[in-house]
């Protein structure tokens, strides 16, 4: 029979293996920037340490990237970040690309199309074999963008944001702090209502907020000195009892 300490420590384990097995959603597009070639995204689950999570602007067709455009292979560092971070990866189409936590390489065809483009974040066992679409931003026009989602297994307002068609520059501008969860902020920041953004000028120099997103914890109910009194005579009647 397991003791009470192997039980605890079983239940630690299978408890951290949970927060860290991500879904479609437990990351989502914040910022977009065709100009300057770049993305924000917001951790809304706990990131493991040394984890691995691809993007690209390819096409995915359902079963395999029907184009070969750049794919991105982000390594989240050596510390596990918390839910409601927010990271930005910049120049990606530089040789100085970079990305504000973690590490970044990249290759094909890097430059983002300010035309029509979708970009994936993603899983998977390579950068061109995905397994599991994580989110997604998409700047193209009616049809094209819902189905380049649709083949991804994701929707918009769910766990992707379809942005107007040809933005340059678009950034979640909604709430940051006050919701009781980050599921609720998983469906405020892929609501296009909740972005701002260019369809036209030079948009290469805009800087996308990197604000934290922050939940509100609900505060223990104080016990009032009356209760306590109560609870203390309860206690000397039982032991009087004994």
């Amino acid at each position: 029979m397991l003791s009470a300490r192997k039980l605890l420590a079983i239940s630690l384990c299978l408890s951290a293996q949970h927060t860290f097995a991500l879904s479609n959603g437990d990351i989502a597009f914040t910022a977009l920037n065709t100009d300057e070639d770049g993305w924000t995204v917001v951790a809304l689950a706990d990131l493991a340490a040394d984890s691995t999570i691809y993007f690209t602007d390819s096409n995915w067709g359902g079963a395999a990237f029907s184009s070969a455009e750049g794919f991105h292979t982000w390594n989240t560092g050596a510390a596990s970040i918390a839910a409601g971070s927010v990271i930005r990866f910049s120049q990606i189409d530089q040789a100085s690309r970079a990305v504000s936590i973690g590490a970044l390489t990249s290759s094909g065809s890097r430059a983002l199309s300010s035309t029509a483009e979708t970009v994936y974040a993603y899983l998977g066992t390579a950068a061109n074999s995905p397994t599991t679409f994580l989110a997604a931003v998409s700047s193209e026009a009616g049809a094209a963008a819902t189905n380049a989602l649709s083949a991804a297994g994701l929707q918009d307002g769910v766990n992707a944001v379809i942005l107007t068609a040809s933005t340059d520059f678009a950034e979640y501008t909604g709430p940051r702090s006050g919701e009781a969860d980050f599921a609720t902020y998983r469906l405020l920041v892929n609501a296009s209502s909740n972005w701002t953004g260019f369809t036209d000028g030079d948009q290469s120099a805009a800087q996308p907020g990197l604000a934290a997103f922050s939940i509100s914890v609900s505060p223990v109910p104080e016990v009032s000195g009356g209760w306590m009194m109560l609870a203390g005579l309860a206690l000397v009647a039982a032991r009087l009892r004994r």
